[in-house]
């Protein structure tokens, strides 16, 4: 099978180190840096590289031409028109781009192009949904999903005690696009980063959630009254990052400074970025808990998964790189297997109603040391 995987940073490059050799794959990476094609191309002879603006449809289009499938790894804000070139173009997609719009506006096309799209195929939103679909399936009646999850490095360092595990210009989303959620069966919409709360997690100590959308296509496609998705950070971060959205360093309406027009977004992320830049060998860690209740048979039934992932010193690859990426290239075997062939655009909670898939993605998935833990709880 012929895979290219569009985009070649933090998680595009392992996931197409992930799949090159040995298993049947060729694989190319195309982006706009040169000097990261190149870093790969030095670790993987066998990959091939183009060096191409993945900004314009025409050369994605151009690019899908030569595959059987592509891994849509490009910044969310490319996300959609990728992800609509691809489908254009009649190939497959396995899409981990973090897009804002609403996925399910390419259904009919994607049915009708006979493409197999599945998109938000990442950690979270991603394995959180698969394993929500598959709790949910095995639920006769679900009341409540919660989902908590981070990255963040290993060693607190002052000021942020925070580093950029993705497209940093993607976590600023996080911290201003409104959280969407349910409660009581209504969908509801808070601002970013509020209800703050504390939870202890075992091997790292005390972290703090607050809301962010993330919940995303599971508020349309499980039917439980209340879902909740929240980001995990160290206690303190909510504060700082709240104080720069508030003064308006997010802002995207250009200011005049000096007779010179400059958005402020665009000055803040100059100035976080080089200090939010998670370096070679530096440990991140991955948490993320699943929290799934309701009736099985008569009885209260809580169902919980549990990841606690970090750098590996063996391969060179970041946590978040892994838990996310791999996922994706899990999700590639999994479809080269034919174990799903429904065209259309399809979350992983879909997925999740399947017990062959589930195991699948996890067995590939612990393969490569990532690990999800499972527990299921009476409640009564």
């Amino acid at each position: 099978m012929r895979v290219t995987v569009l985009g070649a940073g933090l998680v595009g490059g392992p996931m197409a180190l992930d799949l090159v050799g040995g298993e049947g794959f060729e694989v190319t990476v195309a982006d706009i840096d040169g000097a990261a094609l190149a870093a790969l191309a030095r670790r993987a002879p066998a990959l091939s590289t183009e060096e191409q603006d993945l900004s314009d449809p025409e050369a994605v289009a151009a690019l899908a031409r030569d595959a059987d499938l592509v891994i849509n790894a490009v910044p969310g804000f490319m996300g959609y028109a990728t992800l609509e070139a691809l489908i254009r173009a009649g190939r497959d997609v396995v899409d981990i781009a973090f897009c804002e719009q609403d996925f399910f506006g390419l259904d009919e096309l994607a049915k009708e192009r006979g493409v197999v799209a599945v998109v938000d195929c990442g950690v979270a939103p991603g394995m959180s949904n698969l394993l929500s679909g598959h709790a949910d399936h095995q639920l006769d009646e679900t009341d409540s999903v919660l989902i908590y999850v981070g990255g963040l490095p290993e060693q607190r360092r002052w000021p942020w005690e925070y580093k950029a595990v993705f497209s940093p210009i993607d976590v600023i989303a996080e911290y201003t696009r409104p959280a969407r959620y349910v409660e009581n069966g209504r969908l509801v919409v808070r601002e970013a980063l509020s209800d703050p709360e504390l939870l202890d997690f075992d091997g790292i100590g005390t972290l703090q959630a607050f809301n962010t959308d993330g919940l995303r296509t599971l508020a349309r496609t499980l039917d439980a009254p209340n879902m909740k998705e929240k980001t995990l950070r160290y206690p303190g971060h909510i504060d700082k990052i709240a104080v720069l959205r508030e003064t308006g360093f997010f802002d995207e309406t250009p200011v005049d400074v000096g007779g010179v027009e400059v958005r402020p977004i665009d000055l803040c992320a100059r100035l976080l970025f080089p200090r939010w830049k998670l370096e070679d060998g530096e440990v991140d860690i991955t948490v993320m808990r699943i929290v799934v209740e309701g009736l099985r048979e008569g009885a209260r039934t809580r169902f919980t998964y549990d990841l606690l992932d970090r750098y590996d010193e063996t391969t060179g690859v970041h946590s978040m790189a892994r838990t996310t990426g791999y996922t994706a290239t899990s999700m590639v075997r999994l479809l080269a297997a034919g174990l799903y062939r429904t065209p259309g655009i399809t979350p992983p909670e879909i997925l999740g109603r399947h017990p062959d898939c589930v195991d699948f993605m996890l067995r590939d998935l612990a393969a490569r040391g990532v690990v999800y833990r499972e527990r299921v709880d009476l409640l009564d």
